[in-house]
């Protein structure tokens, strides 16, 4: 069975996101993505949702935006004990080189350190954690404009003493 580390980079290849910095995280139970100005509106009689994202963590400048079919509506208890009602879409993932079908709700995550968290229903049975580890399935390469585009490849995780790591992707802490 493939591992994935306690943090990977991964795309929505039907929102048309290369890459989102995700927590891997097996005490939720279900995966969401960070969202705002989210708005539900119809198409050919069905329920659709349109949306903004802020793919790269720490940057508000790039937007991009999306819009997915609406598979449900689900009161969802947040880490804080909040609990609302979110939209649910279905979209694809892609994670250390597999694609795969994936629910995700939709909830502004600006106060969390991750844009995108993968919940326990979305890797059940398909992958192993080693909460030891980061970023096995590689980073994505910036381009000149410092944004990120396409993966590294990277056969094994990343080592947090590397003096050519970037300070904030040495922490080993949970940043939600």
């Amino acid at each position: 069975m493939p591992r994935v580390g306690w943090r990977e980079w991964v795309g929505l290849h039907d929102l048309a996101i290369r890459s989102v910095k995700a927590k891997i995280d097996s005490g939720a139970r279900s995966s969401c993505l960070h969202a705002f100005d989210i708005e539900p509106f119809e198409r050919a009689g069905e329920p659709w949702v349109r949306f903004e994202v802020h793919p790269i963590q720490r940057n508000d400048r790039l937007v991009k935006s999306c819009e997915a079919r609406v598979f449900d509506r689900r009161r969802v208890r947040s880490s804080n004990g909040v609990a609302s009602e979110r939209f649910v879409i279905l979209t694809t993932l892609d994670l250390i080189g597999h694609r795969l079908p994936i629910e995700l709700t939709l909830a502004n995550r600006d106060a969390m350190g991750f844009r995108m968290l993968i919940g326990r229903e979305a890797i059940r049975g398909r992958f192993l954690i080693d909460s030891g580890r980061s970023y096995l399935g590689g980073r994505p390469r910036k381009s000149r404009r410092g944004q990120r585009t396409e993966r590294r490849d990277a056969p094994g995780a990343v080592n947090p003493t590397d003096p050519l790591m970037r300070p904030e992707d040495r922490s080993t802490t949970d940043d939600r």
